[in-house]
Parts: structure tokens; sequence; C-alpha cells
């Protein structure tokens, strides 16, 4: 059975079992159950209020064993804190009764009850506030003089659950100053409930704002095993996964129990990693893991306090100082009570003398008895009893008695206290033509049935000192407003509540937590405790990273692996990382992008300088040649080697070297186009002048011979047929190839990571290799032709140097096929750049230079006498082998 089951029927039988008539005097022993009496403080006046407070923390639970009547609950250790609260419904009550201006010639008195946070003992106590009777009986009204119209507590949400579910049937107001559980927002099963502090609803989700504020990412949850402490931590909870959040741990404070199952909760507290621990708890639950936390020391913990325990006396003892050191976290908003202090230290139980809960304050305080009154003198106690001398007083203790560090409670209770007034003043000026009720008759105050003062009190608005209203909104609850506290340590050791910021949730979006980091001290190591404690389970990742979460673990822990290649992670903690546009490139860190480096074989750097200059001059060297052979054109030695040809093979050659300058500079569309055709064209050209030179010379040879055939062939016209049909062929080849896939300029992306090469899509590779190709079936054929001639007499033959020509040309371009197939962006274009000129620089050096040598430094080589004598020398050897 649920525990909101089990307080229904409690109700229930309440009602059933203690229905008898009310007499003024106890009926006999058979008709009544037995039940323990029960009294408290009580003031008489016109109109009562009634006050139900936690006034004591030690609780004792004696065992059924059910062969005896059992005993009542016994109820010890009184609260230092409890008397501020109880004493400030008395006070304002007092103050009420001084105004003129509020509810005149009518005085307010009070019944105030200890509840001890005993669902028994508080039963007890609505029961008897409604009835008058010390042995309560329901559904009878015995009090000589004027019933309970109200009720203000109790302090915890269960106990406050369990009295409005009483105090709803007869329609009671009922106005709590502690009780925060979200279930007492439902006005359909709680409709005479109103309450002087927000709902934990709200509280929950400012502590879990307050623990993001601070990027605590791995927490550990505490809380009672009462509503107030499960609801309250299950909100929290729920906000903080929904922000991506992980829990830590989540243990119970077993109430119960008399060591609250504080060893296991250390324990657990212990062991984990997290730093940031929400209690969501009352002080006096609180205190045994507290006691525990000191024996196992320990420390080093954020402690994120709720309203409950923030600002509770005994927790600024000395004793807690290093444990409760830079605790955060919300007080209850508070406001001013003008002579509030003054009035507390002014008490003492010789003038107060109908006050037994001050009496038993007292004695526990001073460590001395009281005697006073008629027939009580001191030898009721033994020899050893210290006595209390009437010379005590509150104010000259070093420590203040009355546990006050902060007034939020008592003000919230002092505030529940003006509600009721203001509500029953409102009430008492009633008019005929604005009443609320039918019949249009006002309500007597003398003789108000409960239900008719609830109309009033759902539309009272107080004015309170600042200028800050107060009221109570359609579900019972207050403005949702908190202070936000620091425990920050004394010069002597102790702790003191420091408001460092506000949390309202009626604030527009953004603004709703208000924090000034600055005034906030931690229990931290670092000097000055500034520095914000860190609570993680994994460190966070570095930008240019990625959180890879590890198995089976939450989402809070977790791995960081670097981002792929080609990817960035701007933002610490990134869960994906992310591609950069298609001309950027990550950064070292891979942190951000920056654009890529562009790529191409430019004039301006070195490699490109050299290049174009030593095109530029090789280029000259075949026109030097040229020139060279057109002045000594009617030499034997130009003329033996057709000069025609040679003139036609140099200009190409001389063109081979300049094509390579379109290969150099920003690849535009006509480059591309032009590039590589006019190098297979130029090329083509230079081979096939080579071809046809070798060719007539062994057509010459052959064409000596006598009755040769060949001599009909043999002239001037065979070679430039040659020549241009062989370079036909690679026009042709060109020609389609433009036509069908041309190249065009492109921006390579992929070859080379973080480069963007600007270059020249060859369009269809397999023309370009065809192309190539037929260059080397055209050095091949002239290679094999020279080869076989080179045994031709001297004075006829230079197959011997074409055939050395073609082997390096042939060589040159073989090697260039791996080579230019394993390199990339600019360094491609030079690879193919520097074929072009060692394979044309080793056709001038192997077929001219030697002849250039001839003519200019051998010249009497170049003579016709001296070649036929080479010639006829040639012959006779080859008759002799």
């Amino acid at each position: 059975m649920s525990f909101r089951n089990f307080q229904k029927v409690t109700v229930c039988l309440v009602q059933i079992l203690l229905l008898s008539p009310c007499t003024g005097q106890l009926a006999e022993p058979g008709c009544n159950l037995q039940r323990a009496s029960v009294s408290g403080f009580t003031r008489d006046g016109d109109i009562l209020l009634g006050g139900a407070f936690a006034l004591h923390d030690a609780r004792e639970y004696e065992p059924l064993t059910f062969t005896e009547r059992p005993e009542r609950i016994s109820c010890h250790t009184f609260l230092t804190t409890s008397l501020s609260w109880y004493q400030a419904m008395a006070f304002a009550i007092e103050e009420v009764n001084m105004k003129t201006n509020l509810l005149p010639n009518i005085t307010m008195g009070f019944r105030i009850h200890d509840s001890c946070m005993v669902l028994e003992r508080s039963l007890e106590g609505t029961l008897w506030m409604l009835t008058g009777e010390e042995v309560p009986t329901p559904n009878y009204l015995c009090w000589k003089n004027h019933p309970t119209l109200a009720i203000v507590g109790d302090a915890t949400s269960t106990v406050s659950i369990l009295m409005s579910r009483i105090l709803s049937l007869y329609k009671h107001t009922q106005i709590s100053y502690s009780a925060s559980s979200p279930l007492l927002s439902d006005h359909n099963e709680f409709p005479s409930f109103f309450r002087t502090v927000p709902s934990d609803d709200y509280q929950s989700r400012g502590l879990a704002q307050l623990v993001l504020y601070f990027e605590w990412t791995w927490v550990g949850l505490l809380a009672d095993d009462d509503d107030y402490g499960q609801q309250g931590i299950q909100l929290v909870q729920e906000e903080l996964i929904n922000a991506g959040a992980c829990v830590a741990f989540s243990e119970t404070i077993i109430t119960s129990r008399a060591d609250k199952n504080a060893f296991h909760i250390v324990q657990v507290i212990k062991k984990s990693t997290t730093n940031a621990i929400v209690i969501f708890s009352n002080a006096a639950s609180l205190a045994e893991v507290l006691d525990e936390m000191m024996k196992q020391n320990v420390t080093g913990k954020v402690l994120i306090a709720t309203e409950g325990w923030s600002t509770s006396g005994f927790m600024f003892m000395e004793k807690y100082s290093e444990i409760l050191s830079g605790t955060i976290g919300f007080e209850i908003y508070s406001g001013e009570m003008p002579g509030f202090v003054e009035y507390l230290t002014s008490l003492h139980p010789l003038r107060n003398t109908d006050d037994l809960f001050l009496q038993e304050f007292w004695e526990e305080t001073f460590g001395c008895k009281l005697h006073y009154g008629k027939g009580q003198s001191m030898e009721v106690y033994s020899n050893d009893t210290l006595m209390c001398t009437g010379a005590e007083k509150l104010q000259r203790l070093h420590v203040n008695p009355t546990g006050i560090t902060s007034f939020s409670y008592p003000y919230k209770i002092y505030t529940a206290v003006y509600a009721i007034a203001q509500s029953l003043h409102d009430l008492s000026i009633c008019k005929m033509d604005a009443t609320p009720f039918d019949q249009r008759t006002c309500a007597d105050i003398m003789g108000l049935q409960p239900w008719k003062l609830l109309h009033y009190i759902r539309n009272v608005h107080l004015q309170e000192i600042g200028g800050r209203r107060n009221f109570f909104d359609e579900h019972g609850n207050p403005p949702p407003q908190y202070d936000i506290i620091n425990l920050q340590q004394n010069h002597n050791g102790t702790l003191k509540p420091v408001k460092v910021g506000a949390f309202d949730s009626t604030a527009p979006p953004g603004e709703t937590l208000k924090i000034n980091v600055n005034a906030i001290r931690w229990n931290a190591g670092d000097a000055g405790g500034t520095k914000i404690p860190v609570s993680v389970c994994s460190p966070m990742c570095p930008t240019g990273s990625r959180k890879v979460v590890k198995e089976g673990q939450p989402i809070c822990c977790f791995d960081c692996v670097l981002c792929p290649q080609g990817e960035i992670a701007n933002k610490t903690d990134s869960n994906d990382c992310s591609m950069c546009p298609w001309d950027q490139w990550p950064n070292q860190k891979q942190n951000s992008c920056i654009p890529k480096i562009l790529e191409y074989l430019y004039y301006e750097e070195l490699l490109g300088s050299m290049l174009t200059a030593t095109s530029i001059l090789a280029s000259l060297i075949p026109g030097a040649i040229l020139g060279l052979f057109i002045h000594y054109k009617n030499t034997p030695i130009v003329r033996a080697n057709n000069h025609s040809l040679s003139c036609l093979l140099l200009l190409s050659l001389s063109l081979c070297f300049l094509c390579s300058l379109a290969f150099i500079g920003y690849p535009t569309l006509e480059k591309c186009l032009l590039r590589q055709a006019a190098f297979g064209i130029t090329f083509a050209l230079c081979v096939s002048c080579i071809l046809a030179k070798t060719v007539i010379v062994v057509l010459a040879f052959n064409a000596s011979k006598p009755n040769s055939e060949l001599r009909k062939w043999f002239g001037p016209q065979l070679s430039y047929t040659l020549v241009v049909v062989c370079t036909l062929i690679q026009v042709l080849l060109c020609v389609s190839w433009l036509i069908l896939s041309p190249p065009f300029s492109q921006h390579n992306i992929i070859s080379k990571p973080g480069v963007l090469i600007f270059e020249c899509n060859e369009g269809s590779p397999v023309a370009f290799w065809c192309m190539l190709g037929y260059l080397g079936l055209l050095a091949t054929t002239s290679f094999i032709v020279a080869f076989l001639a080179r045994k031709l007499p001297d004075s006829f033959n230079e197959a011997k140097y074409i055939t050395f020509s073609m082997l390096a040309f042939l060589s040159v371009w073989i090697s260039f096929i791996p080579a230019y197939l394993s390199t990339k962006g600019k360094y491609m274009v030079a690879m193919e750049i520097f074929a072009i000129l060692s394979s044309s620089s080793s056709l001038v050096s192997c077929i001219f230079l030697p002849k250039c040598y001839i003519i200019l430094f051998r010249s009497e080589m170049n003579t016709k006498e001296h070649l036929m004598r080479r010639g006829t020398g040639q012959s006779k050897r080859k008759k002799n082998i």
C-alpha cells in the first residue's frame, strides 16, 4: 500500500472509530478507545489560529509486542531552530493584535502543537486543535469559547499531507511554511491547502539549472525517504538527464533507522568520482550523514543544498565547517521582521510561564533545571542538580541559541499569519453589495464557518516591507522565488550564509538564474577557493576531437577521439566532427577550417622559374645549330646529312623545348586544350624527321647498288611524304581527342590532403596514352631502323647517332611513365616538363653536337676527300671481314 493510500485509510479509521459525543466530560471508560492526551502552547483570543511545528529531533519507537499496552512515541532533543519558528507565529499574532488598522477590536489567539515529525502525533495534534479536547474527538467542536479558524503548519510535506486530508474534510484553511511537495499543488485533492514556500517543482528545476550553470555533468543524488525528498530528487534527476547530465549515484536517507543508513551512503560517496552532490533532505536527517562523513574523512565535495537544510542552525556548527564550507544551495526568500530578534532575546521562562516549550528549550540550552510556581521547590531534585538562577539570558551566549542564521522560515510563518489576518480583515469589512456569498450576506467573523474564509485567503494580497507583493496562485502557491546562498567560513572557523544570487522562475527565459560567481568561495585547494570545482565523469574533450561513449557507461563517461582527416570540431565536448568546405582544410589542431594551399606550377616559384629558363635557353640551341647549318649548308657534312630534313628537325626540336612552357602557369581552359596536343604534334614531327633521315640513309645505301629497284623510290619527296604522313596521324589523334573528350581545368581536392590543386584533367586518359604510345611507336621504329643501319659506310651514315639518340629518348619516356603515375599536383606537371626537356636534349646532343664539333673545331674533317677516304676505308674493312 502506498503512503498516500495509508494516509487516506488512517483518516477514515479516525472518523469511524472515534465518533463520540462531546459532553464536556469524558465518557465512561468502556465508551472510548484508549488514547493519550494532547497538550501544547495556548493563548486565548477572539479568534484562534492553530500552529503545527516539529520542535524535537530525536524520536524513540518502542517495540510492539502486543503483550502490553503500546507506549506513546517519545520525542526528545529540542531543535533550536524550532524556537524561532513557533515564536515567529506568536510574534506575528502579538503584532497584529497591536495594530489598529488590521482586525481592530479583535484579539487573535493560538494553539501550538509539537508534531515531532511523527504522523501519529501530528494526527492527534490536528484533532486537538479542531475539537478542543485533550483526548480528541472528530466531528465535534468542544472549545468553550471560539473554534480554530485556520492552522499554520506543518514543516514537512508528509505531515502536511496527512493534516490536509483531515482539514480538507472540514474546509479549514491550512497554510504551510515549509511543505513544498508538488502533490500539494492539486487543489482538487487538497482544496484548503496553501503555503508560503514555492512548490518543489520550481526548486528542483532551479537546482538542476544551478548544477548545469557550473557545468557539473557527473552528479550524485541524496534524498530523504519521505515525499519531500523522493519527489524532489526525482524531478532534479529528470531535469539533469534531459539536459544531458548524468547521475553518478542516487541514495536514500532512511529516516526510520537510527543511523539513517549513513555508513552505506558515505561509502558510496567516498568511492564515487563525482564532486557535486545534490541533497534533498531536512537538516535533522542529514546530520547523521555529515557525522559519518567526518568519521570517514570525506571532504572536498560540493554539496548542493535545498531550502530544507541550507540555513538550518546546527549546520553552522564548527565541527561541520570542513565538510560544508563551499556548499551552495537555495534558501527561501525572506523579508524583514522588524523587532523579531529583540523579541526572541527578551524571552524568559519566568516571564512566559505559559510557554512549556520555552521551558524545555531553556533547560536544555543552559543545562539547568527551572523551579517556579506553587508547590514546587528545590527538594524535588537531587543535591547535584544545577538549578537555574533566573539570571540566564540568551544574548549572553557565545553561540546563537536560537539557531537563527536566516529568517527564511520564521518569515514564512510570519507571512502566513498576516495572510490569515488580512483575509479575516477583508471578510470583516464586507459590504452587502459586494459580498461573494449567496443571498447577498456577509459572514460574521465571530461565528465564522471555516469554508467562507477560504474565498478571502485565495484572493489575499500582501504588501511586504520593501514593496514586494505576496499572494497565492490558483494552486495555493506563492511566487516561486529563491535566494542562492553560499556557506563561507568566518575568521573563527564557523560558517555563515552569503547570498550570491537568486532564482525567479517568473522571470523571462534566460534570466531566471542570476549568480555572482566572484562572490562564491569554494571548498577547494586553490588559494581563496575561487576556482569552480570540476565534477565530470570524463575530462572535457578538447576541440579537434569528438566523444565516444564508453561501452556500458552513461553518456557522460566517454573517450576523446581525434576527428578523422578532413574534419573539424570547433567546440569542446563535440559529439560529432564536421567536414570543411571543399576549398578549406582543418588546421593543425583540427578546430577550424583554413583555406587550402593553392598548388599549381607557377612561374614565380623556384621550380617554375628554373624550368621556364631552361626551356627558353634550350630552345635557342636548336636555333643556333640551325643558323650554323644554314651558314655551312654547302659543306660536305651538312649536305651528306640531308640539309632540308636537318633544318626541319632542328625547328621541331626548338618547338619541343618551347611547348613545355604551356605546362607552366595557371591551368586555364585554353592551356589545357592546347598543351598536350602541342606536345604530341611537335614531338611527332620531330621523331618523324628522325625516322625519315634513317630511312633515307638505308635507301640511299641500297639504292647505290647496281640494278637496284629502290632508285625509283629514292628522292627528297620520299622523306617529306614520310614526315607528313607520320605527323598527320598524330594530328588526327589529337583532333579526335579534343573533339570527343577535350581536357579541361579542374580543382583537385582529393589527391593531396589540405591542398587545392589547380590542374588540367586530360578528359580521356585513353587518348592521352594513345598519343604517347604513338610517339613511342615512332621512336621504336626509328631506333630499330637506325640500329640495323649502323654498319653502313661512315660517309653516308649518321645511323649510329640516331641509334643513341633514340635509345636515350625511349629511356626517358619509359622512365617517365612510373614517375608520372606516382606523383601528384605540380610535381606531375614538372615531371612531364622534365621528360620533354630531357628527351629533346638527348636528340640535340646525340644527333647534332658531333656535327657542330666537326664544323667548328675540326674543319679538316669537313671535306669531300676526307669523307670519301672514310667511306673507302669502311668498305675495305667490311670486305676483309
